[in-house]
């Protein structure tokens, strides 16, 4: 039987979503990937014991992740069920619905149908009666984001989400979802964009909408897919993302002077006592506008070695300013 490790909140530095009541935890772990049947169980539940030790108390999923779909939210549910009971007062778990789950015209998007089915599915996968937080994983270009937040809504009215955020929205729709929930009186909490060092979309506006907004916001691909790992210093290696079939990082993004450009990246990382992902999570982390930074592990050993970025987040403006340059050059290779 799984025990907890008494002090595992001493170090964790944990943040106040928006101006909510509840705080999450400075990194938070995403399974997205490695918690599928392709991964042995034992690992996967291992990785979750070792992040609940270390003061990782938030979890979250979404419908699709796996691979295959679902698969994410039924090994937590087996997780849960053999190792967590005790503790599901002290976790955060929250899942998303809006990519693709079923056939047919009610199986993604954002429509009340699809969303609340999906939440139902959701939890019976997961054996819970609730979840933290409820997403509306992207806006419907075609459903009525008063439905889509409707169904947020009704959600938390029914007993089955706590709290609700979107993820991949642009400013203006965060707006107007905020302002559609707020009527409702089931306010927008947290949203979840993309955003790294080489991914700065989000400061285009949206940090800004949500720090008016007093929305909390949680960073997903914080180490870009891989690329801030330090796993492409010298290259594409065997066995990396980049080296296999998938769609979320290719060959052809690997350039020389990206990876020079890393190699640059990661001599700033060396002289803060860190390595290249480390910083790249402490940089997401700086100054507070972000709530939580999401990671992916492979391993406990990996998972310390992202939580151990926390012991350090401050940048000197140097630092900052260098590498701002290094990612301006990276963006022009």
């Amino acid at each position: 039987m799984y025990t907890a490790h008494t002090d595992r909140y001493a170090d964790m530095p944990y943040r106040r979503t928006g101006r909510s009541g509840l705080k999450l935890p400075a990194l938070s772990l995403g399974l997205w990937h490695n918690f599928g049947p392709d991964r042995p169980v034992e690992t996967q539940r291992a990785i979750l014991r070792r992040a609940f030790d270390l003061g990782v108390s938030h979890f979250d999923l979404a419908n699709n992740y796996g691979p295959p779909p679902g698969a994410a939210e039924s090994a937590l549910g087996e997780a849960l069920k053999a190792d967590f009971g005790p503790y599901r007062d002290e976790l955060v778990i929250s899942t998303k619905a809006g990519y693709l789950m079923w056939p047919g015209p009610y199986g993604e998007w954002g429509s009340r149908k699809y969303l609340l089915s999906s939440l139902d599915q959701s939890l019976g996968r997961m054996g819970l009666d609730y979840v933290d937080i409820f997403y509306s994983h992207r806006p419907d270009p075609e459903t009525p984001l008063e439905e889509t937040m409707g169904a947020l809504h009704s959600a938390v009215q029914q007993g089955k989400a706590l709290y609700v955020g979107v993820s991949n929205y642009s400013p203006e729709q965060t707006r107007e979802a905020a302002r559609i929930l707020g009527e409702l009186g089931t306010p927008l909490l947290i949203h979840q964009p993309r955003y790294s060092m080489l991914d700065r979309r989000p400061e285009e506006g949206l940090l800004d909408a949500l720090d008016e907004l007093k929305v909390g916001s949680i960073a997903y691909s914080p180490l870009e897919q891989g690329l801030l790992t330090g796993r492409y210093l010298d290259g594409i290696p065997e066995g990396s993302r980049a080296a296999s079939d998938s769609p979320f990082l290719s060959a052809d993004t690997v350039t020389e002077d990206l990876v020079g450009n890393l190699r640059s990246l990661a001599d700033i990382a060396k002289s803060r006592g860190q390595s290249l992902a480390q910083m790249a999570l402490a940089w997401v982390l700086r100054g507070g506008r972000v709530t939580s930074a999401l990671i992916g592990a492979s391993s406990p050993q990996q998972l310390e070695d992202s939580v151990a970025a926390t012991g350090n987040l401050d940048f000197s403006e140097e630092e900052l300013t260098r590498i701002d340059e290094i990612v301006r050059q990276a963006s022009k290779a």
